[in-house]
C-alpha cells in the first residue's frame, strides 16, 4: 500500500510525522506533492518520503490520496485529479467545510471518498480525528482507514452532518486549550511562579485530568465536584470562573466555530 499527500502544510506535515513515527507504513511508501519545494525538501530529508512532480503522478502511484490543502485550494486540486484517480484509489480529505459531495461531483459518484477532520496533536501521536465515508467504501477499507488514523491518535466515525460541530469541539480545541494554559501560566507568574515551571506543571495537570476522564468514565461534573472541598480553595476558583461566564464563553466559542464551518461549506 502507498499513501500520497497533496499538500504539506501544518496538518499534512503533522500526519506525515505521525504516520512515519508510528511505523504504520514505511517511509518509502509515502508520496508527497506540494508547490512549496522547500517544505517538500525538509520532509524528504527528515522522513525519507518520496517527492513526486505533480498531482497526477501522485494519484497514479498512491492507493490512498490525502488532500491536505486549504479548503479554497480543493477545487483546483480536484480539477488536476479528475480522470486520473484509479478505480480502487481512496481519496481522503482533511479540509474543513469540504463535504463528500464536493469531491464526488468532479471525480465521480463511483469514487471512494473519505472525509476526516484531525487535530494538530497528531504530530505527537495524540490526535483526535472524526471520519465519515461515502457509500463506495468497503468494510475492509474502513478498517484500513481507521488503522491509518489511529496510527497518530484516536478516531471516531460520525454522521457527516455533525462534522461542523466536531470542528468546534475538537478540530479547533487545541487553540482553546493553549489559551487556557497560557492564561493559567500568567496567573502563576502573577503569583511568583517561574513561567517555565508553570507551563510544565499545567501541561501535566491537563494531561492527567483528560486521562482521568477517559479512564474513569465519570461525568466531568462529578470529577470537578471531587476536587471541590466544602469551603475550600477550588470552589472559590470555580466561583470566579462562573462569574466570568467561563462555560458560557466556551459554548459560544463552539457555536461560532461551527457556524463558520457551515458558512465555509456554503450551508
Amino acid at each position: 500500500m502507498k499513501i500520497g499527500f497533496i499538500g504539506t502544510g501544518n496538518m499534512g506535515s503533522s500526519i506525515i510525522k505521525g504516520v512515519s513515527i508510528s511505523k504504520f507504513i514505511e517511509s518509502e511508501n509515502i508520496n508527497i506533492f506540494d508547490l512549496d519545494k522547500e517544505k517538500v525538501r525538509i520532509l524528504v530529508e527528515k522522513y525519507g518520503v518520496n517527492a513526486l512532480s505533480s498531482e497526477k503522478e501522485l494519484a497514479e502511484n498512491s492507493d490512498i490520496v490525502i488532500l491536505a490543502v486549504k479548503p479554497h485550494i480543493i477545487p483546483n486540486v480536484l480539477e488536476k485529479l479528475k480522470g486520473n484517480v484509479k478505480e480502487n484509489t481512496i481519496i481522503l480529505t482533511i479540509a474543513a467545510g469540504i463535504s463528500i459531495s464536493v469531491l464526488e461531483n468532479p471525480l465521480g459518484a463511483d469514487k471512494k471518498i473519505v472525509r476526516t477532520m484531525p487535530n494538530t496533536p497528531a504530530q505527537v501521536l495524540e490526535g483526535m480525528t472524526a471520519v465519515c465515508f461515502n457509500k463506495n467504501i468497503l468494510e475492509n477499507e474502513k478498517k484500513t482507514i481507521f488503522e491509518l488514523l489511529n496510527s497518530f491518535g484516536k478516531s471516531v466515525e460520525i454522521e457527516e452532518k455533525l462534522m461542523h460541530a466536531y470542528t468546534g469541539i475538537s478540530g479547533s480545541l487545541p487553540a482553546y486549550v493553549y489559551m487556557f494554559m497560557e492564561a493559567l501560566a500568567d496567573g502563576g507568574v502573577l503569583e511568583g511562579m517561574p513561567r517555565d515551571k508553570a507551563y510544565k506543571i499545567i501541561s501535566q495537570a491537563v494531561l492527567g485530568s483528560a486521562k482521568m476522564l477517559l479512564e474513569t468514565g465519570k461525568h466531568p461534573g462529578q470529577l470537578k465536584d471531587e476536587v471541590c472541598s466544602p469551603g475550600g480553595t477550588t470552589i472559590e476558583a470555580v466561583r470566579a470562573l462562573e462569574n466570568g461566564n467561563f462555560r458560557g464563553n466556551l459554548i459560544e466559542a463552539v457555536v461560532a466555530c461551527t457556524e463558520k464551518s457551515k458558512r465555509m461549506a456554503g450551508e
